[in-house]
């Protein structure tokens, strides 16, 4: 015979350990689902991440290498030669200017006291054949002088084009204030604000194309000449016994000249001079001889 109480208790549990089992898988569950959650959380932010670094790598990898500042120089020389011939010297000068790409610009021609000939010729050539040329200018014959300087204007060419885009985008601000301006008064101020920006528009161009041309070609001035350049000597210029001697001979033969010119200017007064003498002694001489006896009648 059975106990009832046994069939009771194993009902009981049974229905506990379902319970139980209901719990743990629902906690499991809950807990599997949470997991993914980070899970897919922490896998998003990595490929933030990644994507992030990705743009910046990829940023990184398109930026092009900064562009180095060209500078900008003013190169000037003067060269002073010696050659036997000018008139030959100077045409193989011009030959050499415009063969380099550049031109002859002043010319000035000159002959001293014994008949030498002098040439200044101021030439205009490019600043990449600069050495060359200056090379071969020098080498034409014996060199005396030769001056080079070099002046660096980068921050003057780099402010003038920053001043000239500011002045246009000004320029075209008043322009569009002229298209929109309806009474007459707007206009003529306009007119007069745009006068005058413009104006400042084209002195900034022309400085633009100054420095541009005084950059792009190099000026050299070159001096042909027969004779050497007198300089101060570097010896005693003390003068010696001959000096003297010479000197004295000099003087001497000047003084008998400014006698001789002397005696020359002042011989007819002599002259007139003698006469009038002779004539006033005759004269006396009459005066204080007695007269003879006999002479009345």
């Amino acid at each position: 015979m059975r106990h009832p109480v046994r069939p009771a208790l194993a009902g009981l549990l049974l229905g506990a350990a379902l319970v139980l089992t209901g719990c743990g898988g629902s906690d499991s569950s809950g807990g599997d689902t949470a997991g993914a959650g980070k899970a897919d959380v922490n896998s998003a932010a990595q490929d933030a991440a990644g994507s992030a670094g990705a743009k910046e790598s990829g940023g990184r990898g398109t930026d092009k290498a900064p562009t180095l500042t060209v500078n900008h120089i003013i190169r000037t020389a003067s060269l002073t030669v010696q050659v036997k011939d000018v008139p030959k010297a100077l045409d193989e000068a011009r030959t050499t200017a415009e063969n380099a790409g550049g031109y002859v610009g002043d010319e000035t021609t000159s002959r001293d006291s014994q008949g030498h000939e002098r040439t200044r010729v101021v030439l205009r050539v490019p600043t990449d054949r600069y050495d060359e040329v200056l090379s071969d200018l020098q080498g034409a014959g014996k060199l005396l002088d030769r001056t080079a300087k070099a002046q660096d204007v980068t921050d003057q060419v780099v402010d003038v084009e920053s001043r000239i885009k500011s002045q246009r985008a000004s320029v075209a601000r008043v322009r569009e204030l002229m298209e929109r301006a309806n009474k007459l008064s707007d206009v003529v101020t306009l007119e007069g604000e745009l006068s005058t920006r413009e104006s400042d528009l084209e002195a900034l161009l022309a400085q633009q194309a100054s420095l541009k041309d005084r950059t792009g070609l190099a000026t050299i001035t070159l001096s042909l000449t027969q004779t050497p350049v007198k300089k101060a000597a570097a010896k005693d210029d003390s003068p010696g016994f001959v000096d003297a001697l010479s000197g004295g001979w000099h003087v001497f033969v000047t003084m008998l000249r400014w006698i001789a010119l002397a005696l020359g200017a002042a011989l007819p007064f002599a002259a007139l001079a003698a006469l009038l003498a002779a004539l006033w002694w005759k004269l006396v001489r009459r005066r204080r001889t007695p007269a003879q006896p006999g002479s009345e009648t």
